[in-house]
């Protein structure tokens, strides 16, 4: 599905892209399909559609509109497909080996993509040593209290 939308300023640094619900009804995934978003027929990435003050949004990370040149105010030609592709999130093996031996990695496995990353991104983002292993320990006890 092709429109052409404005880049919504949501919130002090938030931004995204206005689907109208006519585009939901012929893209056929639901109210909030798994989706591929191309921007202005170059840049594309991995999304899914949210609701926000009664509105259908698909998010624009700073990251995305740094990637393809746009910015919040502006008008875009915007491609929705249903992403079809299963959602895999690389799990870094001493975090792998952390929620093993505290006995929650099923339960870490069946969380959503958004909450693994959640837990995931800021392991592999850490440059220290010692951060790494603070936030395997956080990550590990977030997963203990969230299974207690």
């Amino acid at each position: 599905m092709r429109f052409t939308t404005t880049v919504l300023q949501a919130r002090k640094t938030a931004t995204g892209l206005p689907v109208p619900e006519s585009v939901l009804d012929e893209l056929g995934g639901g109210r909030r399909p798994a989706v591929v978003v191309t921007l202005d027929g170059g840049y594309t990435y991995r999304s899914t559609v949210g609701a926000m003050n009664g509105q259908f949004l698909v998010p624009l990370s700073a990251e995305h509109r740094a990637a393809s040149g746009v910015a919040a105010g502006d008008e875009v030609e915007v491609t929705l497909e249903v992403d079809t592709l299963p959602r895999e999130l690389a799990v870094p093996d001493d975090l792998a080996t952390a929620l093993d031996a505290a006995g929650v990695r099923t339960a870490f496995d069946t969380m959503s993509l958004s909450r693994r990353r959640a837990l995931v991104d800021p392991v592999a983002q850490a440059k220290a040593p010692e951060t790494r292993q603070r936030r395997i320990d956080k990550a590990v006890e977030t997963m203990r209290d969230a299974t207690a």
